[in-house]
């Protein structure tokens, strides 16, 4: 009886958790990526030191480092950045307010699920560069252009992760729900969206992706001097300039704004839904 009161008290006061000391933290979240940036590193200066292309082919790490310098230099390289992340940041904000709705209606109502429910999921496994020339038809060589084609590629990722999310709610939830007189938009802001917002985040998640990836898309073909640049336009540009240590630059810019912005935002946020309910532990 003894035992089984002492695991009874321990279960009362909950798991103890053990004090982490920075090292270790270091060790587990820091040193694994930064050991895994310098072995790509390596293996792109070793390719690029034995001639397997030209060097305006190939150019090595320090080519590449010594072109963001250049540009950091000439005072232009967080225009560039300000330029692309401000459209992506509007489009994206502008495709939740747009496929959050469409989600619940889609999630509810069984007409609308049968009828464009198949349509956004062909949407969303449409390459967003196929819009490019259709949107350039319809508005010309205007920011519009650009704001409907990541509108076109972001919004069915919102509106499918909202309806995954609605879906996996357990019944049991939206009938207590109706019966403590939650109805209408009331049912939506208690009960459907704060059930379905792991479901919701993982969509929201992949929306942002799908935007960035759209915006380079339009960036890169919709090119003009009356839409500024941004990093898509910047790397036509080193493109047309035959600058491949341009190219590569603004390709690593690309990909560390989107890791940025992902670790930045969505994976706290994600973290902590998660941990709120239960599903991930704290380390």
């Amino acid at each position: 009886m003894a035992g089984l009161e002492a695991g009874l008290d321990a279960l009362e006061a909950g798991p103890v958790r053990e004090r982490v000391g920075l090292g270790r933290i270091l060790l587990a979240k820091v040193v694994p990526p930064l050991v895994a940036v310098a072995l790509v590193l390596t293996v792109w200066q070793l390719a690029a030191a034995s001639d397997l292309k030209p060097d305006y082919v190939l150019p090595g790490p320090l080519d590449v480092a010594a072109s963001v310098r250049s540009m950091w230099l000439d005072g232009t390289l967080l225009g560039y950045i300000w330029t692309s992340i401000s459209r992506g940041a509007l489009g994206f904000l502008v495709s939740v307010a747009i496929g959050t709705p469409l989600g619940l209606l889609v999630a509810r109502v069984k007409v609308v699920r049968a009828a464009i429910g198949p349509i956004l999921s062909g949407l969303q496994s449409l390459p967003s560069v196929a819009w490019v020339p259709a949107a350039i038809i319809w508005f010309g060589l205007t920011d519009a252009t650009i704001y409907a084609v990541v509108l076109l590629g972001a919004v069915p990722s919102i509106a499918n992760g909202l309806v995954s999310g609605v879906d996996q709610i357990p019944p049991l939830h939206l009938r207590a729900g109706r019966t403590l007189g939650a109805r209408g938009l009331n049912s939506v802001r208690h009960i459907l969206l704060p059930a379905a917002l792991p479901g919701y985040l993982a969509g929201l998640k992949q929306g942002w992706a799908f935007s960035w990836r759209s915006l380079m898309a339009a960036e890169l073909i919709a090119n003009s001097p009356d839409l500024g640049t941004g990093l898509g336009q910047l790397m036509e540009n080193f493109r047309i300039n035959s600058d491949m240590s341009g190219v590569l630059a603004t390709i690593l810019l690309i990909l560390i704004v989107g890791i940025g912005i992902d670790l930045l935002f969505f994976s706290p946020l994600e973290r902590r839904v998660l941990r709120s309910r239960g599903l991930l532990v704290r380390s």
